[in-house]
């Protein structure tokens, strides 16, 4: 077939290339990574911004908090010098705020971080100056001078004044001449008026016609005070998103009244827990004929100077089909499906040199016959030499079918809610989750500065997943893109290894790529009769080899702040629809790729917001994850592309 041929040319091609491209400058990385078995995209090697901050005088300021948003975030506080540093950050622009109560923050400095570097950022904080406030009056509009300007000799006229009045004597007035002050204004409907800031600060009580005024005072100031902490004394950081989404297969479906049919909604608001910890709150929403939402939040320590760290988190996602597929409601209660998930991890380090890493996910689907799923993880890492990294780890995965729509995505992928429906391929079937046991042993090592692993895992998977899009089925409706079926095809037993190589390439482009081989054997079982009328090379009868490359490239371009991301896989074993469905009966070689273009845009900046603009086409269908099957992403048949596009604010 010459359209294969030609497709396999490329692809091999494609591959080569990247293998070729020499790395040449630097990198290192501390953090030690799973070994994942096919499809694994390799982490870019972090960098890191320290520097110090000083108030207008030079002298270091010690307790501000120092927050970067950008393609990841992060909060530091600065020590007794002013010193911060902020750790593992992934290559990109970073915004840069410093913030402390008292002081008056300057605006956000954006900042390149590169892998493996450390860039030095200096920041200036200005004390605050005299406070301002708004005081009413009635009576005519005055231009007379504020009440900041009243002689010295007022604290001397107010003892005068109130013993005249007979309310108090001029050894109670010394921490009330605010009183005085603002009872001596000249009337005027609403003007701004200027105080020292020490006039503001809580007086005694005060006897007299005064006491209850000055109470109700206090106790507003008290709770006015409360609010207002906690928005200047936290640092925020923050991202909207609004987008645009939907599915095409052809570029004529691409300009059709269906391609672009979403909105999509997406808040992100954190800040810094603590010295060493952070919190994170996320939530995606969109309105169509799918009404679905997604919550989630996170509490994780950052300091890898202690010898407890925790990640410890929690998400909720709902999704309501209001439109009139059978095949849609088919499997649905009541309209709607729920799933939620919690999980804790914990990392001890034992010795500066073996750490370990253990932990849980609990997630419940309210479709699933069998609702609660764990999913247990622990991993043992030692750092025998310096740039030298060994990792051994056992977990066991369970997922749900559908659960790529619930399921937040991980640091890199692009927040949706729930964006498609989906059903059992076989109509007397309910749905079966895929349970898949995984261990792994990885070796890495840092060489003139990139990063070189190998790794050797073993799988055992029950009820492996199969997703089918576009299939027709007889006696039912058609599927299009916004809607898939899901079936099991049977046990899966897997032994492999894996090489990946990470690395830098001039200086704005930071690349990996990875290989496995696998030796799989599928066991059919479960919906094989259906799998065998739609996809027969879904329900695989003999042992095979599977042979993975996958690939990824970010590059930024400082001269018109545009960053670019192009993830890209190859396989042998991908699968395909049945004869008649514009494919093939064999599985054979095929490919999936990711590519994002952002935009900033400087002249939507405002204080301290940084706009940026997003486009995004990929055909992976799920998300590239520790611990997932051999067979998860090559059993996805025909999945469409989807096109994402819209604007992203920071701050």
């Amino acid at each position: 077939m010459p359209g294969r041929s030609r497709l396999a040319a490329s692809a091999v091609v494609g591959s080569l290339m990247l293998l070729g491209t020499p790395g040449i400058s630097s990198a290192q990385r501390k953090a030690a990574s799973l070994a994942q078995p096919v499809g694994r995209l390799a982490a870019f090697s972090p960098g890191a911004i320290h520097g110090v901050v000083r108030d207008e005088t030079g002298t270091p300021v010690a307790g501000a908090t120092v927050s970067v948003v950008g393609p990841t975030t992060s909060v530091a506080v600065t020590d007794r010098d002013g010193r911060f540093e902020l750790r593992t950050l992934s290559p990109g622009p970073y915004l840069v705020h410093a913030h402390l109560s008292g002081y008056v923050a300057p605006r956000a400095q954006v900042i390149q971080v590169s892998s493996n570097g450390r860039t030095v950022s200096s920041i200036a904080l200005r004390r605050a100056g005299a406070a301002t406030i708004l005081a009413a009056s009635v009576g005519a509009v005055s231009d007379a001078a504020p009440l900041a300007a009243v002689p010295d000799a007022a604290p001397a006229a107010l003892a005068s004044d109130r013993n005249d009045a007979g309310t108090a004597s001029s050894g109670d007035d010394d921490h009330n001449e605010i009183v005085w002050r603002i009872r001596h204004a000249r009337r005027g409907i609403l003007k701004e008026t200027t105080l020292p800031g020490e006039l503001l600060a809580d007086g005694g009580p005060v006897p007299g016609p005064f006491a209850p005024v000055d109470l109700l005072g206090r106790a507003m100031g008290s709770s006015a005070r409360l609010a207002t902490s906690l928005l200047t004394d936290t640092s925020f950081s923050g991202q909207v998103n609004l987008l645009t989404t939907g599915s095409f297969d052809t570029p004529q479906q691409l300009f059709s009244s269906s391609g672009l049919s979403r909105g999509i909604a997406y808040i992100r608001l954190g800040a810094a827990a603590g010295n060493d910890a952070d919190w994170t709150v996320r939530g995606a929403l969109n309105q169509a004929n799918i009404s679905s939402w997604i919550v989630a939040g996170s509490y994780a320590t950052r300091s890898v100077a202690r010898r407890h760290r925790y990640d410890i988190g929690m998400s909720y996602s709902t999704q309501r089909y209001d439109g009139g597929s059978p095949l849609a409601v088919r499997d649905v209660i009541d309209g709607s499906r729920n799933a939620g998930t919690v999980y804790a991890f914990e990392t001890f380090t034992i010795t500066p040199s073996i750490s370990v890493a253990y932990g849980a996910r609990y997630a419940q689907y309210d479709y699933l016959d069998k609702r609660g799923l764990l999913s247990p993880r622990v991993e043992v890492t030692t750092t025998p030499a310096e740039h030298l990294r060994v990792s051994a780890q056992m977990s066991r995965r369970a997922l749900a079918p559908g659960a790529e729509e619930f399921l937040p995505p991980g640091d890199s992928g692009i927040w949706l809610p729930p964006q498609r429906t989906f059903s059992s391929i076989a109509p007397d079937r309910s749905f079966e989750a895929e349970h898949s046991s995984h261990s792994s042993v990885e070796v890495e090592r840092d060489i003139a500065g990139s990063t070189v692993s190998l790794g050797v895992f073993h799988q055992r998977v029950d009820d492996q997943l199969v997703t089918l899009f576009g299939a027709d089925v007889p006696d039912r409706p058609s599927a299009k893109f916004g809607h898939y079926f899901v079936g099991n095809a049977g046990a899966v037993d897997a032994n492999g290894c894996s090489a990946a190589f990470r690395t830098t390439l001039v200086n704005r482009i930071h690349g990996s790529v990875t290989y496995s081989m696998t030796r799989a054997q599928l066991m059919p079982s479960g919906d094989l009769r259906y799998l065998i009328l739609l996809a027969p090379s879904a329900g695989r009868r003999d042992a095979e080899r599977i042979h993975d490359v996958s690939t990824s490239i970010e590059t930024s371009v400082p001269e018109t702040a545009t960053r670019v991301l192009v993830l890209y896989r190859i396989s042998n074993a991908f699968a395909r629809p049945a004869l008649g469905s514009e494919g093939s009966d064999r599985s054979g070689l095929d490919s999936r790729f990711d590519v994002q273009v952002r935009q900033s845009l400087p002249f939507m900046n405002f204080s301290n917001a940084k706009w940026e603009m997003l486009l995004a086409v990929r055909n992976f269908f799920r998300e590239t994850v520790d611990q997932q099957s051999v067979y998860d992403e090559l059993l996805v048949v025909r999945p469409p592309k989807r096109i994402v596009g819209g604007v992203t604010m920071r701050f």
